[in-house]
């Protein structure tokens, strides 16, 4: 049972976030080329499934502006149908994906990827606030530096109630009263009026539309749990808690499919929204996540013509909050830089630099994981050392090989022997390195060649077990 103190804070949360949402869900929406009241049922239903299904409480799952990229060439070419019979398709690959163990790769992730990620998604979230502050009426301004001290100076006062639901209370009953006309809402868009329904798909159940959807089917599975997965990272890091990824992952699946069956046009988790339920109202648990979906249709559908008078300004305000709190400004104080290494800022970089090209957070994680990649076999690579030792008589040489031998450290290691002036016989000692790959072992066979065509022996000892066992089976069969 939730305390009275807990449990007002998990409803206030969730209300303060349902009214996020709607702006937001509209917007995807218009991206995504479909009707409003499509995003605003996705943002209804991956709510509402999550917080039942998902492994990380307190974390929103919504429509999305990633999938919403991924999904708009289906609607543009197949029509809205084939939308649905998608977003079915992408949820069950995220099932089969998490069965599949997908969810263990997120620790293959380094902390560079994940600050750039952070970084880049604050950036977003804010310049997505800009076309609601460019080319609108003067009073937007003085609206939003209202909004802003609410939110950063009232928690100062007390957190009785979230400082953001009182900055939309308050600026919605402002305007109302004197009368400002100012963006609101209901100018996003029409607000749906009825509940979503269930159905399938109008779509032929042939080979030929599963060739058509599969593509983007996987798109919206990966990015959706690529999203879903760092997002659930950030929140274990904040609230100093443990998720079930694997949970998370099926979770994200079946709120898809719930959500193709119900009319939406499929999400995923919501950073932005996130950050307002966990960071800024202090939910915990998973009732926060189930009442920001409750609200979001309670809200659009029997009070749209309230919810509609509620000026952007108060949630353009809401979400600067946001993207402030959520930037790691300690990762670029100039102290930070000086120590940093050279590799884990451009990985860093690499990140923030390919999200904001692309707009897709997904895209940005996995050149930023690639970059590490390189960088991490590159100093690696450097760690390989080589010493040579003649025997008293001077008809033996060993070599002594420091270090692991993978693609990277194994094209240098050729050139390390001294195949003219080496005696007859040559040992290899690789008792201080590993084996990884084939290109190390087609690197020793290359060595080997080169000493027996000057007549010369080579006796490679050492070995460890897996690599013994590696080199044995490929050797003599990869020239």
């Amino acid at each position: 049972m939730l305390s009275p103190r807990v449990l007002r804070t998990e409803v206030l949360a969730g209300l303060v976030v349902a009214l996020a949402l709607i702006p937001e869900a509209i917007s995807f929406s218009i991206l995504a080329g479909v009707d409003p009241r499509v995003g605003l049922f996705a943002s209804f239903t991956m709510a509402v499934t999550i917080a039942i299904c998902g492994g990380r409480p307190a974390m929103i799952s919504a429509a999305t502006g990633a999938v919403a990229l991924v999904v708009a060439p289906v609607v543009r070419e197949h029509g809205i149908e084939y939308l649905f019979a998608t977003v079915i398709l992408g949820g069950i690959l995220q099932i089969t994906l998490a069965v599949l163990g997908v969810a263990r790769l997120m620790r293959f992730i380094p902390r560079s990827v994940m600050v750039g990620f952070v970084n880049a998604l604050a950036i977003l979230v804010f310049s997505a606030q800009l076309p609601h502050l460019i080319g609108v009426p003067w009073l937007v301004y003085p609206l939003l530096a209202v909004a802003l001290a609410i939110i950063w100076l009232l928690p100062r006062v007390t957190r009785a109630v979230p400082a953001p639901l009182i900055a939309i209370v308050a600026l919605t009953a402002l305007t109302l009263l004197v009368h400002l006309t100012v963006p609101t809402v209901g100018d996003e868009g029409a607000l749906p009026d009825s509940l979503p329904v269930f159905g399938l798909p109008d779509v032929p159940f042939s080979f030929a539309t599963l060739q058509t959807i599969f593509p983007y089917a996987m798109g919206v599975a990966l990015v959706g749990l690529m999203e879903s997965l760092m997002t659930a990272k950030l929140v274990d890091d904040i609230t100093d808690t443990h998720s079930d990824k694997t949970r998370e992952s099926w979770g994200q699946g079946v709120a898809n499919i719930v959500t193709g069956f119900f009319g939406g046009m499929g999400g995923c988790a919501m950073i932005g929204q996130t950050m307002i339920n966990v960071k800024t109202s202090g939910a915990r648990t998973r009732l926060s996540t189930f009442l920001a979906g409750a609200f979001l249709l309670l809200l659009v559908v029997a009070l749209g013509d309230v919810v509609a008078l509620i000026p952007m300004a108060a949630l353009v305000a809401v979400m600067i909050v946001v993207s402030v709190g959520t930037f790691d400004w300690h990762s670029v104080t100039p102290a930070t830089l000086r120590r940093m290494p050279a590799g884990e800022l451009i990985v860093m970089l690499v990140t923030v630099a390919a999200t904001l090209a692309t707009g897709n957070l997904a895209v940005g994680v996995v050149l930023g994981v690639l970059t590490a990649m390189v960088i991490f076999a590159r100093r690696v690579a450097q760690l390989v050392e080589v010493t040579r030792v003649l025997d008293e008589s001077g008809t033996t040489c060993t070599y002594t090989v420091h270090g692991s031998l993978f693609f990277a450290s194994s094209n240098d290691l050729v050139t390390q022997f001294d195949y003219a002036g080496d005696p007859e016989s040559v040992v290899i000692d690789l008792a201080r390195a590993h084996v990884w790959d084939a290109s190390s072992v087609a690197a020793l066979d290359a060595i080997t060649t080169r000493y027996a065509s000057r007549g010369k022996t080579v006796a490679v000892v050492g070995l460890n077990p897996p690599s013994s066992s590696l080199h044995d089976r490929l050797t003599g069969t990869l020239s």
